[in-house]
């Protein structure tokens, strides 16, 4: 994963900029957007215009993915430009280390936006520090010119960096949520994914009578439990209750879809099928006692796998199923995954070399760079293609599976990105819920007043999507 920050990791899909479904622009209008003019002759091999012997500055956050993916990227751009020099560099705390270059009117062509303490895109955008990306979308794709960029990106992504309607950041990763067990496992014991909850419960009573438990989850950062827990809202009461949510609706909260799901997750702490002790954990505590085979199911995204590389057992073939439904009168298909863009990147309008970090991203969209991140990375791009043809790990085939099967049934909540109380009162409220110390008509009534705070203090500016 692209960081350290547990409480990001386990709830990133939420903060998305705009959701994968149903996505729309953040609230607000945008200004004008900057348009780079070419800074040399345009060609079929040099669509954006780059000036042959300019150099090219490019800032990446070098968290879990490390940075050998991005310079894989540079190399294919100094084949296609070779009279450039490209200065690199691999950081972390990138907001620290960017801002005051911004402020100076100095910043690097190309910002992989990402890590603790990133630039914060909406104020950029609203100075006018941003370049549109419109021109880098309309280009031909590096592998096909009859193919635009825009094209070759799985849905959503476009709209998931756009400002009033202006495409300013570029997610490059894309996170999938799900719930994560031994493939190897499930064949020992002849156990089968379970498609509702009232399965995954059955399911859950066999574990325990096999001596394991069937759940354990990070139990320091709770919000990680908190990302199957509105899947399933979402898939029982579909986009609108989403919408809902999001939207501070009133009595949202308090909706069937959610008290059903409440209660279900409360009856899986209440039968004991989670891992005693599960609350005292960190993530990494938690994710090696599943590695070890202590539990059997843990929520997570696609970044598990190559976070728990170390350690990791010869054969334990993890993988990643889709959050059962709730029962079979839900709204969305059992298909439907929690999943967003990470890893965003953004063009300064003011750098010296604006052309040159569109092409720099032209060539990372390339199905070969897009390739070599998934394989180095252990990480899914945001190409469709990408993963197309490749050995892949099991964790990482399961993740393009889940991808493939949900289609269009891909989303995210963005209350969390706009309201930071609600989401703290929604992580607080469930780790309660685990651990029985509320109910779980209080743990929707807990949530549901922290939602009308925040809709009724005006201080706070509102969104709606």
């Amino acid at each position: 994963m692209p960081e350290n920050t547990p409480t990001r990791r386990g709830f990133l899909g939420l903060l998305a900029l705009t959701p994968v479904v149903a996505a729309c622009a953040t609230g607000g209008g945008a200004p004008a957007p900057s348009v780079p003019a070419a800074a040399g002759p345009t060609s079929a091999a040099n669509p954006l215009g780059v000036a042959a012997k300019d150099p090219l500055d490019v800032v990446i956050f070098k968290g879990g993915f490390g940075d050998d993916w991005a310079k894989f990227a540079e190399s294919l751009y100094t084949k296609r430009h070779p009279e450039a020099k490209i200065k690199h560099a691999g950081i972390q705390g990138v907001g620290q280390a960017m801002q005051p270059r911004m402020v100076a009117g100095d910043p690097p062509d190309v910002i992989d936006n990402s890590g603790a303490g990133a630039l914060d895109v909406a104020s950029l955008v609203a100075d006018k520090q941003l370049l549109s990306l419109e021109k880098l979308l309309d280009a031909p794709s590096a592998d096909d010119p009859a193919v635009k960029v825009r094209d070759t990106l799985v849905p959503g992504i476009v709209e998931a960096g756009s400002f009033g309607g202006v495409p300013y950041v570029l997610n490059y990763a894309y996170t999938v949520w799900g719930l994560w067990y031994s493939s190897s496992l499930f064949a020992k014991h002849g156990w089968t994914y379970p498609a509702t909850w009232a399965e995954m419960l059955t399911l859950g009573d066999e574990i325990k009578k096999a001596g394991l438990a069937p759940w354990t989850y990070q139990g320091k950062y709770p919000e990680y439990m908190n990302d199957p827990l509105l899947t399933m809202v979402a898939k029982a009461g579909g986009m609108e209750q989403v919408a809902a949510i999001d939207n501070l609706e009133p009595g949202a909260w308090r909706a069937d879809s959610v008290k059903a799901v409440v209660e279900a997750f409360a009856e899986l702490a209440g039968r004991g099928h989670i891992m005693k002790g599960s609350e005292a954990l960190s993530h990494t505590e938690a994710q090696t006692a599943w590695c070890q085979g202590k539990a059997v199911f843990i929520p997570c995204g696609s970044w598990l796998e190559a976070e728990q590389a170390k350690v990791t057992p010869a054969g334990f073939d993890m993988v990643v199923g889709p959050t059962p439904r709730l029962s079979d009168a839900d709204k969305l298909p059992g298909t439907a995954i929690q999943a967003a863009g990470s890893e965003p990147f953004i063009i300064p309008a003011q750098g010296k070399n604006t052309a040159g970090g569109l092409e720099f991203l032209r060539l990372m969209l390339a199905k070969e760079s897009a390739a070599n991140f998934a394989t180095t990375a252990s990480a899914m791009p945001v190409r469709k293609d990408a993963l197309e043809g490749l050995q892949l790990s099991s964790g990482l085939k399961s993740v393009g599976e889940l991808v493939a099967a949900a289609g269009k049934d891909a989303l995210s909540y963005r209350f969390p990105g706009w309201y930071a109380p609600l989401a703290k009162a929604v992580h607080d409220s469930t780790g309660e819920l685990l651990n029985g110390r509320v109910s779980a008509a209080r743990w929707t009534e807990r949530v549901q007043k922290a939602a009308d705070q925040v809709a009724a203090d005006a201080s706070i500016t509102k969104y709606k999507r």
